[in-house]
Parts: structure tokens; sequence; C-alpha cells
């Protein structure tokens, strides 16, 4: 099972590896480490997101091992979302109700737009903006893209897809 677990590590070296160490100790296998270090929080602190493939039955041993080593667990959560892609729009997409596209993702219940960056040169020029969707499966994920596709034609906007 895909797990994400969101951690704080003191800003000392060694701390990242000390906190990777009990993931694999416990037959995990690391899919991405996000390290925030120019991000720290009031305390200091280092905030990561690790995202792991593991049985589950192990998850309670690991977030124990890791608060022994001194490490912060926030938040451990199973991945639903499975399958992502990231698209490029290009056209006037804030004047055409960018959340009208979200929202016709999200509405599905199996899919949901899970990152969006937008760029506005100015009012009157076209604007782009990356998007990712998430889908419990590739087949769903490929549901989603049609539906993003219908829409986005409806509005005028241009699609990039994958990159």
């Amino acid at each position: 099972m895909k797990i994400s677990l969101d951690i704080e590590l003191k800003d000392i070296p060694g701390q990242l590896v000390r906190a990777l160490e009990p993931i694999s100790e416990l037959g995990g296998n690391i899919i991405s480490v996000m390290h925030h270090h120019e991000k720290k929080t009031p305390l200091g602190n280092i905030p990561v997101q690790v995202v792991f493939e593991m049985d589950e039955r192990n998850v309670d041993a690991l977030v124990e091992r890791l608060r022994e080593r001194g490490v912060n667990v926030l938040r451990v959560g199973k991945e639903r979302l499975k399958a992502s892609k990231r698209v490029i729009l290009i056209g006037h997409i804030v004047h055409s109700d960018i959340r009208d596209i979200i929202d016709s993702i999200d509405r599905t219940g199996f899919a949901e737009v899970v990152e969006l960056s937008l760029e506005m040169p100015a009012i009157e020029k076209k604007s782009s903006a990356s998007l990712k969707i998430s889908a419990v499966s590739d087949e769903k994920l490929e549901e989603a893209m049609r539906i993003l596709a219908e829409k986005l034609r409806e509005k005028g906007i241009i699609l990039i897809s994958p990159i």
C-alpha cells in the first residue's frame, strides 16, 4: 500500500537518514522525499513528506520507531489516489472560470485536481496553468482526462497533455 508520511526534523546533519532508515528496515520502498529546508516551522524544524510503499501492517511499528528516534510524526495517510498526470492549459483560464474546470474533476469522486500553478502575464493576455490530476486508478485517470478535455473545449482553452 502507498503511504504518505509528514514529519518534522531537527535542522542538524543526519536527521533525514535517521528518519528514512526505519522505512527500509520494515520493508518499505521509498517513492519520493520532499525535504522543505526553506520552509522551517516556527520551532525551526524542517518539514518533510515521504511517500513510500509498505505492508499496511508495518505502519504502526514504523511510527513507533520514528518517535523513538525523536522524529515528530505529523500525519500518516494511506494514499487513495494512485495515478497522476500533469497537464498544461493555455488560454483565458481565470476569465473562463478555473473553479468550474476544477470542480468538474473533483465532483467525480474518483479524481481530484491536487496541484495548480497559474501564470497571468496581464489581464488582456492569455494565461497558462499547470494542473496535476490524481485518480484512484489509471482507468479513472483517463476518464478524468476526457472530462477535462471536454470542459476545456467548451471554454476554448488549449490542453497540452501529458507532460
